[in-house]
């Protein structure tokens, strides 16, 4: 996967469609994010890299309740890509 704005741009279409907002603020962050189940909201910490972000976010769609049947084709087929790869890759 590229590290690019588009790349990310996807990433956060994937978590958007299963209904969930992405948000960048500051704060104190231990990992770099924070999730909010209920309300289904990701904050990431707002000053980490774009390679940061993108890698943050793969790292939690396990994490996370992805309905993969709302996503669009496009999305499917990355979300398969990502979740398909070893941890740490």
């Amino acid at each position: 996967m590229k590290y690019n704005q588009p790349a990310l741009k996807k990433i956060e279409d994937i978590l958007g469609e299963s209904g969930y907002v992405v948000r960048y603020e500051r704060g104190n962050f231990q990992s770099g994010y924070c999730i909010l189940q209920q309300k289904k909201v990701v904050v990431l910490n707002k000053f980490l890299t774009l390679e940061g972000r993108i890698n943050t976010l793969v790292d939690l769609m396990p994490v996370l309740e992805i309905n993969f049947d709302a996503l669009t084709h496009d999305s499917q087929q990355l979300y398969e890509e990502i979740m398909s790869k070893p941890a740490g890759e």
